[in-house]
């Protein structure tokens, strides 16, 4: 290893808040656990990635990010997903390996076993933990030399954001809808039930979430629970596409409001392997458009979605999602 910026090493202080040291510019690089391959993908650092997790040439292959750039899956596999496998990272000599969702003892352990500097990162969301988000690109910026490229994914992220701020933000309370989004993915695909009371797109485009009283992360609630909020509008994730379709076959959902006005609509899935933030942001213009049609008559959501995975992972890709899972659409259960 040799100093290589200015004479001297980089040391970084990671998300763990532990210090590593890097002594050289960044060729070759490995993501493990959910998130960091993705992280490295919005870096445009595609180009150093050099091993991937198993699950990145099975049904990872689903994600914006390996749709884009299918030489991915090609690449030899570093393990199973959720960290890989030591072994395997060390045989493919990395310059640096960055880990999401790990702790300082384990990240210690593998930069010893490896012997390399391993980065712990914190993946963060786009609500109230997007600083987390955000100092985990300029990290990433700072060790890739992806500083510009880090600054402008959160450029375009805030932009974004008070793009949809703008649009929504004087709606009368008393011309907002009750909306409510099922089939949220949680370790896996679920149904009707499973949902988020902080959904980001809905708190984007100031919807009335009826699970916000919930004030958690995620939540499976109770069939009575939903019949009694009885939400106008209900937006279907679909991850869960089918296990929800099949719910709404039970005869104690027919008399919700949104089953009967028809007032049911599919959105992308974006929590696969952890959050696809350009699929949130996506979903969160075709929310705004089924809701505040007027509010959003100039945005094509299509185009918008193309626009922003192109930001987000370098290919318009909107119409391979559609294909896979279905796309943006009103769902029509001929009640």
């Amino acid at each position: 290893m040799y100093a290589y910026w200015d004479g001297k090493p980089k040391i970084i202080t990671d998300s763990a808040a532990r210090e590593v040291t890097i002594y050289r510019p960044i060729e070759r690089t490995i993501g493990i656990e959910a998130g960091a391959l993705r992280l490295l993908v919005y870096l445009n650092a595609t180009d150093t990635v050099i091993g991937v997790e198993e699950n990145e040439k099975t049904w990872g292959t689903k994600n914006p990010y390996n749709i884009a750039h299918p030489e991915l899956r090609e690449l030899p596999s570093i393990g199973p997903f959720h960290g890989g496998n030591p072994e395997l990272i060390a045989a493919q000599t990395p310059d640096v390996v960055f880990w999401t969702y790990t702790t300082t003892g384990k990240a210690d352990d593998l930069q010893n076993k490896i012997d390399a500097p391993v980065i712990a990162l914190g993946y963060g969301d786009l609500g109230k933990n997007r600083a987390t988000f955000y100092h985990s690109l300029r990290l990433m910026g700072n060790i890739l030399d992806k500083d510009a490229r880090a600054r402008e994914v959160i450029q375009y992220i805030n932009d974004t954001i008070n793009d949809l701020d703008s649009r929504t933000a004087n709606i009368a309370e008393n011309k907002t809808l009750k909306v409510y989004v099922g089939g949220i993915g949680y370790y896996g695909a679920h149904g009707l039930l499973s949902t988020e009371p902080a959904y980001p797109p809905f708190l984007f485009v100031h919807a009335n979430n009826t699970a916000s009283e919930l004030g958690i992360e995620h939540a499976f609630i109770s069939a009575e629970t939903l019949i009694d909020w009885d939400p106008d509008v209900i937006f279907i994730d679909e991850g869960g596409y089918n296990l929800v379709m099949n719910d709404l076959e039970e005869d104690k959902y027919q008399d919700l409001s949104a089953v009967k006005n028809g007032k049911l609509y599919a959105v992308l899935p974006y929590n696969f392997y952890t959050t696809n933030y350009g699929t949130l942001l996506a979903n969160a213009y075709y929310i705004g458009k089924v809701l505040y049609p007027e509010k959003f008559e100039d945005v094509d959501v299509e185009q918008k979605a193309d626009e922003i995975y192109e930001q987000f992972v370098g290919k318009a890709v909107y119409q391979d999602m559609n294909n896979i899972f279905g796309g943006f659409k009103k769902i029509d259960l001929g009640v």
